[in-house]
C-alpha cells in the first residue's frame, strides 16, 4: 500500500467540483481510497479520520488544494495523481469552455438586467462578496453557511436600509417568480407565497402544495438564525411586506424553526396587519390554537400546505381594522379550558403575561393586580372558589374584580367568558350589563365578551347578546374572533418595513452566480438568464493581505 499526495497552492474549487474528483480518483484501477480537499482545518480533519492526511512536513493552508491517494502501490498512486487534470477537464459542467468573469461588477457590464446574486463560497469569505453585491444595489441568495453571527447581523441591516433582500446565510432554497434558486423543487405557479426560515421545510411546503393541487407564488428563504433575538427576523419582515404589496400572492405561508419569543411576537404582529389568510407553523411548538383572525396555525408541515390550498380555494374575509387602544388586559374567565385557550394563544403575542394557570414558570402570577402585566385569571381555580360557588353561578367575586380594574389605571381591557346553559346563572346579563355599563359611562377600558350558549338555552343567547352589547360590550361567539381582536386591539400592529421594490420578485429572474458551478447550471436549465463569476479568493486567501487589501478600499 502507497500513500501520495499533491498541493496546489493558491488553487480553488467548490466542493461539488471536488466531490466529483474525488469519486473520478477511486474509479481508478489500483486506487484504494482518495481525497480531494481545499485544506481547511475541518477538511483536513476529515481525512485524518479516514487515514489520509498525509504526515511529515505536509504544509497547506485552507486556500491551498490537498489531492491524496492511497493506492496499491507507487506506481498506482503516482499514475492517479498524474490524472487529476485531465479528470477535471473532462468532469461535467455547465462552465467549462465558456467566459468567465472574475468579479461580480464586470459580470453586471454583461448581465445589466441581473437583480440577484447567488453566493454559495466558502463562508469565511461570503460577507464579502455579499457586501460587494450590495453596493452594486443587488439582492443576494446566501447559501454559504459558517458566516459568522456578527456578519449576518451587519449585512442584513445594511440589506434593509438599501431596501434589498438578503436571504441567509445558510438559506438552501428560494424560489421567485417561478425561478428556483439553490435545492428548490420545480412546482407549479400559483396564488401561495411563503417565507421561511428552513430550507427543507419550504420544499415539503411547496411540495405539499403542488401535490394538492396549488401553486406557489415565491417562496422567500431567510436563512435559519434569521429569527435569533440578534438579528431580529430582518429578512422575514422583509418577505411578508414583498408577499403583503404581491398582487399574484393571496395566501401567505410562514414556517420556521422555533424562534426567539420576541421576534415570534414581533412577526405575527406583523402578520396580523397584512389583509390576507397568513398560515404559521413554527416547526417543533405546539399551534397556540387554531386561528386567530387572519392567522391560522398549523401544527405540522403537510397541514400547513393543505391549510394554504384550502384558503386559496376560498379566501377567509379581510378582518376588520382595530383601533389599537394600549394598556394591560385583565382576562376574568369562569371556564378553566377557555382561559388556558387564551394563555396559550396570547402568550405568544403579550407581553409579559401573568396567570394562575401557568404554561411558563416567567408567567406565574404573583397576585398583584397593578398595571405591571397583562393577567388572565381563571377565577374557577381552587383559591378562589373556596367557600363560594363556581363562576359560571355566583357572579360576585367576579363582577368585584371587574369593577376595581375598570378603574385601574393602565388597564386597557377587560375579557370575561359567559356561558349559558343548564345549571349556569339564569340570567348573566342581568348583573354583567349594568357593570359594563357604568364603566363605559366612567371612560373605563372596553369591554370584550366571549358569549357561549344557543338560543335553545333557558338564558336565550340572543337575548343575553343584545342587553350585554347595548351596555357597550363588544361581543364575539367565535373564541378565534375574541381572540384576535384582544391581541389587535391591545397591541399596536408591527409596522413592515417599507420600500422594498416589488421588481424584485416580479421582474424575470436573471442573476449573477458566485461558488457552486451546480447553482449556475440549475438557472440555465429553467430559462433564466444567468452569468458565473470564475471566483477566486480574494489575495490567495492571505488573511493579512486581505486585509490591507479591504482598508484600501
Amino acid at each position: 500500500m502507497a500513500t501520495k499526495f499533491e498541493i496546489r497552492p493558491g488553487t480553488y474549487f467548490d466542493s461539488a467540483v471536488l466531490m466529483q474528483l474525488q469519486k473520478g480518483l477511486t474509479e481508478l484501477e489500483g486506487v484504494e481510497d482518495a481525497g480531494a480537499v481545499m485544506a481547511t482545518r475541518a477538511n483536513c480533519e476529515l481525512l485524518a479520520d479516514n487515514n489520509l492526511l498525509p504526515g511529515g512536513e505536509m504544509k497547506a493552508g485552507p486556500d491551498d488544494l490537498l489531492i491524496v491517494i492511497r493506492a496499491v502501490d507507487e506506481s498506482s498512486a503516482a499514475e492517479a495523481l498524474d490524472s487529476v487534470d485531465d479528470l477535471l477537464a473532462r468532469r461535467p459542467s455547465a462552465v467549462l469552455g465558456e467566459f468567465h468573469p472574475r468579479s461580480i461588477e464586470t459580470a453586471l457590464e454583461s448581465l445589466p438586467q441581473a437583480q440577484w446574486v447567488l453566493v454559495s463560497v466558502p463562508g469565511r469569505y461570503a460577507a464579502g462578496v455579499v457586501e460587494q453585491a450590495l453596493d452594486l444595489r443587488r439582492n443576494v441568495f446566501l447559501y454559504s453557511d459558517n458566516v459568522p453571527l456578527e456578519e449576518e447581523v451587519r449585512l442584513k441591516k445594511q440589506s434593509r436600509d438599501q431596501n434589498l433582500l438578503v436571504m441567509g446565510p445558510d438559506c438552501g432554497t428560494a424560489i421567485v417568480n417561478g425561478t428556483g434558486f439553490g435545492f428548490a423543487n420545480i412546482v407549479s405557479r400559483g396564488n401561495i407565497g411563503i417565507v421561511g426560515a428552513s430550507g427543507t421545510g419550504v420544499q415539503a411546503v411547496t411540495v405539499g402544495v403542488d401535490r394538492l393541487g396549488g401553486g406557489i407564488s415565491h417562496a422567500l428563504g431567510t436563512g435559519g438564525r434569521d429569527l435569533k433575538h440578534e438579528v431580529g427576523g430582518v429578512t422575514a419582515l422583509q418577505g411578508l411586506e414583498l408577499l403583503s404589496k404581491d398582487a399574484a400572492t393571496e395566501v401567505i405561508v410562514f414556517i420556521s424553526k422555533p424562534p426567539d419569543p420576541e421576534v415570534a411576537a414581533r412577526l405575527l404582529r406583523a402578520a396580523r396587519s397584512i389583509p390576507k389568510p397568513v398560515v404559521v407553523n413554527f416547526i417543533g411548538h405546539p399551534a397556540p390554537t387554531r386561528r386567530t383572525g387572519n392567522i391560522y396555525y398549523a401544527v405540522n408541515l403537510s397541514e400547513a400546505a393543505a391549510l394554504a390550498v384550502d384558503l386559496a380555494r376560498s379566501p377567509a374575509e379581510e378582518a376588520h381594522r382595530v383601533e389599537t387602544g394600549g394598556g394591560f388586559l385583565r382576562g376574568l374567565f369562569s371556564g378553566g379550558t377557555l382561559a388556558y385557550e387564551a394563555v396559550l394563544s396570547l402568550q405568544g403575542e403579550l407581553s409579559p403575561l401573568r396567570t394562575n394557570i401557568p404554561l411558563r414558570a416567567d408567567q406565574e402570577f404573583d397576585g398583584n393586580w397593578g398595571a405591571v402585566a397583562h393577567l388572565v385569571i381563571d377565577l374557577g381555580e381552587d383559591e378562589y372558589t373556596a367557600g363560594r360557588l363556581h363562576p359560571m353561578i355566583d357572579n360576585d367575586l367576579r363582577l368585584k374584580i371587574y369593577r376595581e380594574q375598570s378603574q385601574q389605571e393602565g388597564v386597557g381591557l377587560l375579557f370575561l367568558d359567559i356561558v349559558l346553559g343548564e345549571g349556569a346563572h339564569p340570567d348573566p346579563a342581568s348583573e354583567f350589563a349594568p357593570a359594563i355599563e357604568r364603566s363605559r359611562a366612567a371612560a373605563g377600558p372596553e369591554t370584550v365578551v366571549l358569549l357561549l350558549g344557543t338560543d335553545q338555552d333557558q338564558q336565550n343567547i340572543s337575548d343575553q347578546r343584545s342587553r350585554l352589547e347595548r351596555a357597550g360590550a363588544r361581543v364575539f361567539q367565535e373564541y378565534p374572533d375574541a381572540l384576535a381582536y384582544v391581541a389587535r386591539r391591545l397591541e399596536p400592529v408591527y409596522a413592515l418595513p417599507d420600500g422594498m421594490p416589488l421588481d424584485s420578485i416580479y421582474s424575470p429572474v436573471a442573476a449573477v452566480n458566485v461558488g457552486l458551478e451546480s447553482f449556475y447550471a440549475s438557472l440555465k436549465e429553467q430559462g433564466a438568464e444567468a452569468i458565473h463569476v470564475d471566483w477566486k479568493p480574494p489575495a490567495g486567501g492571505n488573511e493579512k493581505l486581505m486585509a490591507l487589501l479591504s482598508k484600501v478600499k
